[in-house]
């Protein structure tokens, strides 16, 4: 499983900005991903920018008052001599090829044709391209939208909506009141195959009113069988219940999960790729996550191992009260 970030999409914009040729004077974006792209290589190289749409309309170019643009004085889209017509993917180039016969159909000038990403097979439909990335992939800006969704299993809480807090983990009233009323976070635009959560059994039918209320499609609702939160503590399952779900399910593809120690569990377990909201990486059996991962768990350490000293030292420091003779 291939993933690109948006860090990588602006590293990537740095790396190979001397490849858009320097007499460009206009970029234009196809909506919606590539408009992502073109804003940042505009802003970037400092050059005008529009949509697609707003380009065939010959709609005057808007700018800001707080620089100075290169080809201020290009007003109307339709009069720049060269144009760089900006996607984000190819893939069976359709979007771009429709985009470019709408453009020369009415635009006399040179247009140069740029995917980010593409494909060693599919390369040759743009005239420049970031880097290749092979099928299968998924981008940030697309993870929770992409079609891959129909083999996928999300994990609830810190996914599709906020994780409770503390006082609201109370495993009664107040809990059922959080299922109820959680704010949504990435809910996705496509069915989802597998919805795999720690939640207890006990709380299905508020969690299926909730999914159902905020349009969450998906297959089937895997939760935990267990009476009680604290024998859910006690036997520290949440990662093997999940890994175990996606493991026996042949067709599942990608997890997507929201706390990083549990993504790297459920990667190791099921030996398939986990996708971690928490640190926005994808993670794939045997490709080199190790060294950020053993990072992360050393800060993780760190940071617990500091609690514990000042905790320490707080308690050495208490001033001893006298019992009370009363």
């Amino acid at each position: 499983m291939n993933y690109r970030s948006l860090n990588d999409l602006s590293r990537l914009s740095t790396e190979c900005g001397s490849k858009i040729p320097n007499d460009v004077d206009l970029v234009v974006g196809i909506p919606r991903s590539g408009m992502l792209v073109a804003s940042v290589i505009a802003l970037k190289q400092n050059l005008p920018l529009t949509d697609l749409y707003s380009f065939l309309r010959n709609d005057d170019l808007k700018k800001g008052n707080t620089r100075t643009y290169k080809h201020a004085e290009l007003s109307k889209p339709q009069d720049a001599m060269k144009i760089l017509l900006v996607d984000d993917s190819i893939s069976s180039a359709k979007s771009m090829r429709a985009a470019e016969e709408q453009v020369k159909a009415a635009y006399k000038g040179t247009v140069v044709t740029m995917a980010v990403f593409a494909e060693k097979h599919n390369r040759h439909h743009v005239d420049m391209y970031l880097e290749l990335v092979e099928q299968p992939r998924v981008f940030e800006w697309n993870i929770m939208h992409h079609p891959l969704l129909v083999h996928a299993c999300l994990d609830i809480d810190g996914v599709l909506c906020v994780d409770p807090t503390e006082e609201q983990n109370d495993d009664g009233p107040i809990y059922k009141e959080f299922i109820s009323c959680a704010r949504p976070l990435f809910v996705p635009s496509v069915k989802v195959a597998h919805l795999v959560t720690s939640r207890l059994e006990k709380y299905r039918a508020e969690t299926e009113d909730w999914l159902q209320r905020n349009g969450v499609q998906y297959g089937t609702l895997h939760m935990l069988d267990l009476p009680t939160a604290e024998e859910r503590r006690r036997l520290n399952i949440h990662h093997k219940f999940k890994a175990e779900v996606y493991a026996k399910h042949p067709l599942t593809r990608l997890f997507i999960e929201s706390e990083f120690k549990q993504a790297i569990e459920i990667m190791r377990i099921s030996g398939k790729p986990v996708y971690c909201i928490e640190t926005n990486e994808m993670y794939v059996p045997g490709q080199a996550y190790n060294l950020k991962a053993s990072a992360l768990r050393k800060s993780y350490s760190f940071k617990a191992k500091v609690v514990r000293k000042i905790k320490s030292v707080v308690a050495r420091l208490a001033p001893v009260v006298p019992p009370s003779n009363g």
